[in-house]
C-alpha cells in the first residue's frame, strides 16, 4: 500500500524538503524539493513550518529525516550549522506520529542502494555496474566531507553511517606538506574534511599563492570555486586540480579501510566536479596505494547523479525501517 511521507535533508547550508510516496521498502515517487537556507531559520521546527506554508496544506504525519551529524544521544548538534535537535521531541515539535532519523550520508547510502545505473555516471576504473555483493564506499564533498558505505549481501543492502571525513589528513607530496603546516596553524588537528570539502579550497588556494609569492587575497570558498569553474583565475584552477588529487587519495584510503569493492562519489560539490574528475589526477591518486594498486584499479568508481540523493535516501530509510 502506498503512503505519503515528508522527506527532509538537513545539511550545514541548506534544509531540503519534499513529499514522497513509498510502497514496501521502495520510494516510488519523490516530489519537487523545497530548499531553504539554514542560516535564515532558528530551528528545524520553523523550517518545517515554512515548508508546510510553501506547499499550502498540512504535512503528512510521517517523515524520514536526514541530518548532517551523528545520530547519537539525547541532543543532536548539527556539525556545520547551529541547530540543536532533540530526537525525543521530534513527534511533538513536527507533528509526526512516525519518523526515522538518519545521518546525511547514511541517507546517501540508502539512495545508492535504490538508484539504477541511469543515476550513476562512470568516472574511473572498470566501466561496469556496482557489485551485487560486497562493500560500496561512499564519499561526498560538500559543506563538509560525508563518508558512508553500503554492504550488499544475499540480495539485501545494509547502510552504514560513519564520520570518516574526520580522519587525519595525510600529505603525499611537498605541496601537501606545506598545506598541512598551513592548516595546522589554524586548527589543532587537521582532518581530511579541512582539505576535501567546499571550504577546504581556501587553504589550498592560500598555500599555492604563498608558493608563488603572491599577496593573499581575501576570497571565500564560493568566490574561489566560481573562478575555478569559470576559468577566470589560473591559481583557482590550480587549486581545483589539487583538490581533485586530494579527493582521489582520500576516496582510495577510505575504500581500503572499509574493504570496498566499488566507490561512489556524492555530495553537492561532487556533482559539480563531474566533468573534472575524469580529466584530473583523481583516478591516479585513488589507485596509488602501493602493494594494493592492482586491487584498487579493479574498483569501478561512479558519481551519483540523482538530483536529490539526500531526500531520496531519507525517504528510503523510512521505507526500509517500516517495510
Amino acid at each position: 500500500m502506498s503512503q505519503e511521507i515528508v522527506a527532509a535533508d538537513i545539511g550545514g547550508t541548506h534544509a531540503r524538503f519534499a513529499l514522497a510516496q513509498i510502497e514496501g521498502a521502495r520510494v516510488t515517487h519523490l516530489g519537487a524539493e523545497c530548499t531553504l537556507k539554514t542560516a535564515e531559520f532558528a530551528s528545524l521546527q520553523t523550517a518545517w513550518e515554512a515548508f508546510a506554508a510553501h506547499i499550502g496544506r498540512p504535512l503528512p504525519h510521517a517523515a524520514g529525516i536526514a541530518l548532517a551529524c551523528p545520530i547519537q544521544g539525547e541532543v543532536l548538534q548539527m556539525t556545520n550549522n547551529p541547530w540543536i535537535i532533540r530526537p525525543a521531541l521530534i513527534g511533538e515539535k513536527l507533528g509526526v506520529d512516525r519518523h526515522v532519523l538518519v545521518n546525511d550520508f547514511g541517507a546517501v547510502g540508502h539512495a545508492v542502494a535504490q538508484v539504477g545505473p541511469e543515476h550513476l555516471r562512470h568516472i574511473s576504473g572498470p566501466d561496469e555496474q556496482l557489485p551485487t555483493e560486497g562493500v560500496i564506499t561512499i564519499v561526498g564533498p560538500g559543506t563538509g566531507l560525508g563518508v558512508g558505505a553500503v554492504v550488499r549481501r544475499d540480495g539485501k543492502s545494509y547502510v552504514i553511517s560513519t564520520e570518516g571525513g574526520h580522519i587525519d589528513f595525510a600529505p603525499l607530496d611537498s605541496i601537501e606538506d606545506k598545506l598541512l603546516a598551513h592548516l595546522r596553524n589554524q586548527h589543532r588537528r587537521v582532518s581530511v574534511e579541512r582539505v576535501v570539502s567546499g571550504p577546504g579550497i581556501v587553504g589550498i588556494y592560500e598555500v599555492l599563492a604563498n608558493i608563488e609569492g603572491r599577496p593573499l587575497p581575501h576570497l571565500d570558498d564560493k568566490a574561489i570555486w566560481t573562478s575555478a569553474f569559470e576559468g577566470s583565475d589560473s591559481l583557482a584552477g590550480a587549486a581545483l586540480d589539487r583538490f581533485c588529487l586530494s579527493l582521489g587519495a582520500v576516496a582510495g584510503d577510505i575504500a581500503l579501510a572499509q574493504g570496498g569493492s566499488a566507490i561512489v562519489i556524492a555530495g553537492g560539490l561532487g556533482l559539480r566536479l563531474a566533468d573534472r574528475l575524469s580529466t584530473s589526477g583523481f583516478a591516479q591518486r585513488l589507485v596509488a596505494k602501493g602493494r594494493f594498486e592492482t586491487m584498487m584499479a579493479r574498483m569501478p568508481v561512479k558519481l551519483i547523479t540523482h538530483p536529490q540523493p539526500g531526500l531520496l535516501g531519507a525517504a528510503a530509510a523510512f521505507a526500509s525501517a517500516n517495510a
